[in-house]
């Protein structure tokens, strides 16, 4: 089963993707901040990261900077409402693999958006 781990603090919209992936067949787990997140993603190895930046006590560009400090190679899709000109420059230089505005894509291309990044159908 593929896993992916959610990092979102918004609980309405973690909650809509969690149910979502699983629906489609991903086991998911989420953090509702960055920091919890990089422990999560410690511990349970996921294939591919969904990754918000606007998160209390630690954004997701510096929780995406532990993370490739043990893990430079899992996919890690920013999933944010700021647009790609007020996203951290830090960004480019962390091994993103694809960034989605959330008010963009349906739920449902998401997941379409993880799976091509995955390579998976």
């Amino acid at each position: 089963m593929t896993k992916i781990a959610i990092i979102e603090d918004d609980p309405t919209i973690n909650q809509m993707y969690r149910m979502k992936f699983e629906a489609t067949g991903f086991d998911v787990a989420t953090a509702s901040d960055g920091a919890i997140g990089v422990q999560m993603v410690d511990k349970f190895k996921p294939d591919i990261i969904l990754l918000d930046i606007q998160m209390p006590h630690m954004r997701g560009d510096e929780a995406l900077a532990h993370i490739r400090a043990t893990n430079k190679t899992v996919p890690v899709i920013i999933l944010t409402n700021l647009g790609k000109e007020e996203a951290p420059a830090a960004l480019k230089n962390l091994g993103v693999s694809s960034y989605i505005v959330k008010a963009e894509l349906t739920p449902s291309q998401v997941v379409s958006r993880v799976k091509q990044t995955l390579g998976i159908s």
